[in-house]
């Protein structure tokens, strides 16, 4: 197995939640996708706002679909915590000060308009940055600071403009929030 091999795997989780072993991350995602560990994060700023983000015209999912600011998969043996971190810079460019768990038991399964199926374990968070997004163009299409009020609302009456699991995600933070 190479370096990539083995640094681009994602969790193969069982119905508990319970890690059952490891596949390549290109290769997992598929029409018959197995349950995967995953995570999903939303930015904040000091003026409240968050930070929603395009998915680039060229992912294999969702191509172009407004989403959470940034999400990923832990590696094999990853803490959780600085795999959000590592994606957050490798997709973003921006470091965070805080992170906060927010779903911890946050799952998911849908497919897109390819027939590729999503089915993951993906914890939420929450994190707090002052810098200045500089997007991977291969990650992200575009960004946008939004208030959470406006993307909830938007969330709760068009989820179609979202990604399936932010429409789901924002909706159960809010809920949370209440």
């Amino acid at each position: 197995m190479n370096v990539i091999d083995r640094v681009d795997r994602v969790v193969l989780l069982n119905e508990e939640g319970i890690a059952t072993g490891t596949a390549p991350r290109l290769e997992v995602h598929s029409a018959d996708t197995p349950l995967h560990l995953a995570f999903s994060c939303y930015i904040t700023r000091d003026d409240g706002q968050v930070l929603m983000t395009r998915r680039a015209l060229g992912k294999r999912t969702w191509p172009g679909a407004w989403t959470n600011s940034c999400c990923g998969h832990p590696r094999p043996g990853e803490n959780p915590e600085v795999a959000v971190e590592r994606r957050i810079h490798e997709e973003l460019g921006m470091r965070i000060s805080e992170l906060t768990i927010m779903l911890p038991d946050f799952r998911y399964s849908a497919t897109d308009a390819s027939g590729v199926l999503e089915n993951e374990v993906c914890p939420v968070y929450l994190a707090r940055t002052a810098d200045v997004p500089r997007p991977d163009p291969d990650e992200v299409a575009e960004y946008q600071w939004v208030s959470w009020d406006d993307v909830t609302l938007a969330a709760r009456q068009t989820p179609w403009l979202l990604s399936p699991w932010s429409a789901l995600q924002l909706v159960a933070l809010s809920e949370v929030a209440a």
